[in-house]
């Protein structure tokens, strides 16, 4: 997602908790715990799948995914606004970690951590 669509949503996040006033619910402990409630949420849509289905899923399936992904979205991307974290630059940053941790060259193919090499 392209960084000021991330910041128009975040505004948009924010305007709606300032409207039914829950900001005050809308703290980092608590947006961290929803956050991981709707990630659980969308794992039980794949739970018992094989990985065939797991990349096939039909369409009512897809639909349910897709709101439990928002769902996921939308409490990161609140959390990230009330900590001030720029969620785009945090992501680019841990990527370029990861390309030092994991040498294309040295880790094709391969799920091993970056430790164990």
């Amino acid at each position: 997602m392209e960084p000021d669509r991330l910041q128009s949503l975040a505004a948009r996040l924010r305007e709606f908790a300032a409207a039914r006033d829950w900001e005050g619910f809308h703290t980092p402990k608590n947006l961290a715990m929803a956050l991981v409630a709707e990630a659980g949420e969308l794992v039980e849509h794949f739970q018992w799948l094989t990985p065939e289905e797991s990349a096939a899923l039909a369409p009512q399936r897809l639909a349910e995914v897709e709101l439990e992904l928002a769902d996921v979205l939308i409490y990161l991307v609140r959390l990230a606004d009330r900590l001030g974290v720029d969620l785009a630059a945090a992501a680019e940053r841990k990527i370029e970690i990861n390309e030092h941790r994991y040498p294309a060259d040295r880790v094709r193919g391969s799920a091993r951590k970056y430790t164990e090499y």
